[in-house]
C-alpha cells in the first residue's frame, strides 16, 4: 500500500516549558511521554502513542515520520529510495519511543524523513466502544490530531518527483509559472490517500519548515480557535480565512519559539484520477488567501 499518512512531526523549540503550555493548554494536545528535553503528544482522536514531538534546543524541523500499512512496505520504499539515489539507513524498534523499526533518509530538500509500520496504540480519548462525538472536557482548541505540513525546497520539481517515485504520492494542486507541462514548479500539494494534502512543498531555502497543521471540523471550530488564540496572546499570522488552493479554512499562528502552526478545516476529497488544479503566479494571492487575495510578507519570508 505504501504511505498511509504522516504519523508524526518532530520539531525543536527554544523553551520547552513555554512550548508545553502552548501545545497542551492552548492547542489541547495530550502528553503521552516526558523524557526531559523531549515531550510527546497526541490529539484526542488519534490512537497511536504520539503525533507531535517537541525537543528543546533551537527551532524548526527535526524530522517527519510517515506510517505504512505493513512491514514489507518498508522494504519496497527502501528499494525505491535507493533507486532514486537517496542514502537510506535502517532504524531499530524503540529508537523512537513506541515506534517500530523502519528506515530513515534525507530528502533532496535536506529534510529528514522516517518511515515506520507501527506505533504503540493507546487509543482515542472517546474509545471505540459506543464512542461519543468528542471528549466532554476538551482543553483549549482541543485539536483532534495532526493533519499536514508544508516544507521549503530549492527544487520543488525534484521533491515532487521523489514523493511520487518513492512514496507513491500524487499532486492535487500546483503553482507553476505557466500552464505548460514543462513549466517551472513553484509549489506542489501532494497526498497518497483522499486527504487533500499530506505534504506541500514551496520554493525556498533548503531544509526549512514553513508550518505544520492540525485538523479541525469546520468553520465554527476555526473561528473558535482564533478566539482562544487571542485569549492566550498567541501571535496570529493570518486568519480566519479560506484557501483558494485546497478550499480549506485556516488560521496561521506561531508557537512561542516562532514555529508556524495552522489549524485547517474543510477542503475537498482527493482522488488520483482527479485533474490537478494549476495556479499561475498572478493568482497566487487568491490561491493562498482567498478573501484577501494577496500574500502577507510573513507568509513568504518566515520559516524555521
Amino acid at each position: 500500500m505504501g504511505i498511509m499518512r504522516m504519523g508524526y512531526a518532530h520539531v525543536r523549540v527554544t523553551d520547552l516549558a513555554e512550548a508545553k503550555h502552548h501545545y497542551a493548554s492552548t492547542m489541547g494536545l495530550y502528553e503521552t511521554l516526558d523524557e526531559g528535553n523531549r515531550v510527546y503528544y497526541k490529539g484526542w482522536d488519534e490512537w497511536d502513542h504520539h503525533s507531535v514531538v517537541l525537543e528543546e534546543g533551537g527551532v524548526g524541523l527535526v524530522k517527519f515520520g510517515f506510517k505504512v500499512d505493513k512491514p514489507e512496505d518498508i522494504d519496497e520504499i527502501e528499494q525505491k529510495a535507493a533507486t532514486f539515489g537517496l542514502t537510506v539507513e535502517r532504524m531499530s524498534a524503540g529508537e523512537n519511543p513506541e515506534v517500530s523499526d523502519g528506515i530513515r533518509f534525507t530528502t533532496p530538500s535536506e529534510h529528514v524523513f522516517e518511515v515506520y509500520h507501527s506505533q504503540t496504540v493507546i487509543g482515542t480519548e472517546v474509545g471505540t466502544h459506543n464512542p461519543e462525538s468528542f471528549p466532554r472536557h476538551l482543553v483549549g482548541v482541543g485539536v483532534p490530531g495532526l493533519d499536514h505540513a508544508l516544507i521549503l525546497a530549492e527544487d520543488v520539481g525534484t521533491m515532487q518527483q521523489m514523493l511520487t517515485d518513492v512514496f507513491g504520492f500524487y499532486a492535487t494542486e500546483r503553482v507553476q509559472t505557466t500552464l505548460d507541462d514543462d513549466a517551472h514548479l513553484i509549489a506542489t500539494w501532494m497526498t497518497s490517500n483522499n486527504q487533500i494534502h499530506q505534504l506541500a512543498v514551496l520554493e525556498g531555502p533548503q531544509g526549512r519548515l514553513h508550518h505544520f497543521a492540525f485538523k479541525l471540523g469546520d468553520w465554527s471550530d476555526v473561528g473558535r480557535a482564533a478566539d482562544l488564540m487571542s485569549m492566550d496572546d498567541v501571535p496570529i499570522d493570518i486568519g480566519p480565512t479560506r484557501h483558494g488552493i485546497t478550499r480549506g479554512q485556516t488560521v496561521y499562528f506561531f508557537d512561542p519559539s516562532g514555529n508556524r502552526n495552522e489549524v485547517f478545516a474543510g477542503g475537498y476529497l482527493a482522488y488520483p484520477d482527479r485533474p490537478v488544479s494549476v495556479w499561475t503566479p498572478e493568482a497566487i494571492g487568491k490561491g493562498v488567501f482567498y478573501h484577501a487575495r494577496e500574500l502577507n510578507e510573513r507568509f513568504m519570508t518566515v520559516s524555521t
